[in-house]
């Protein structure tokens, strides 16, 4: 094994050993909370809350409102738009983020809300899909799980979705990458404390689509993932991989009763 190789294992244990430091957190954000589940929301500093409670100063509300015209607009080889067939978003979108990812028995396997309006696009529309993190697609997301901001999440892991969910939980708790670290060790095992400069959270997911200062614009669960896999020195999956479906619908899993706050901000 390499000198670097060592290095960073050596580096990471000594984080995990003694590295980190407690934060409190605020004790007036009991609705971003849900019994041990604590929400990204609470460990923002008060200037980043302030951002994400003022819809005028969220930078995420752009998205939403990009979403709201991508909505109506008709496309593809049907002459429909979203409208068309869902009627007002506000009505007929609302509460469907707290139940997505799910399963699908058409395909046989996790989707989450990306990949049901690409699956509408081509279907009913008779329209080119998406790409994944194209401004369309996170547009029309973060428009979608707008509609049921405020609400609990609520995903199925019963019947069908069991192997997947065990699968999600699988790849949350397996150690990956030169850093020889999984999901549960920064998420689970030391959320709330510091990583050096960096504050952990639980990565929890009622957020998503999410603009994260970092990024300068809204990003999707499936680019966070990917992040996490690169800062461990693992190689990351695709976006929309099986892998990826899996771990989204275990971790929404373990934000249940969380509120949907999507476009939240994040650092």
């Amino acid at each position: 094994m390499g000198k670097v190789h060592l290095g960073l294992l050596a580096a990471a244990g000594a984080m995990l050993a003694a590295g980190f430091a407690t934060t409190t957190l605020a004790a007036d954000d009991k609705m971003y909370r849900s019994d041990d589940r604590n929400s990204g929301y609470t460990y923002l500093t008060p200037q980043s809350k302030a951002m994400q409670d003022e819809d005028i100063s969220n930078p995420g509300m752009i998205w939403v409102d990009e979403g709201a015209a991508l909505y109506e607009k008709v496309d593809g080889e049907a002459g429909k738009s979203c409208k068309a067939c869902h009627g007002k978003a506000e009505v007929a979108m609302k509460g469907v983020a707290t139940t997505f990812p799910k399963y699908d028995d058409n395909i046989k396997k996790i989707k989450n809300i990306e990949t049901q309006v690409n699956m509408c696009r081509k279907k009913h529309m008779k329209a080119k899909p998406w790409k994944y993190e194209s401004s369309q697609l996170l547009a029309m997301t973060v428009f979608i799980r707008h509609q049921s901001r405020g609400m609990p999440m609520n995903v199925s892991v019963d019947g069908p979705a069991v192997k997947f969910f065990q699968d999600g939980e699988k790849f949350f708790n397996q150690r990956r990458g030169s850093l020889d670290l999984a999901c549960k060790h920064c998420h689970q095992d030391h959320a709330g404390k510091k990583a050096r400069a960096n504050l952990l959270t639980q990565g929890q997911t009622n957020g998503f689509p999410t603009y994260r200062l970092k990024w300068q614009k809204v990003g999707s669960t499936h680019r966070r993932f990917r992040g996490c896999n690169k800062n461990v020195r693992a190689t990351p999956y695709k976006y929309a991989s099986d892998e990826y479906m899996n771990l989204e619908l275990y971790v929404a899993w373990r934000g249940r009763g969380l509120p949907v706050e999507t476009p939240a901000v994040r650092n």
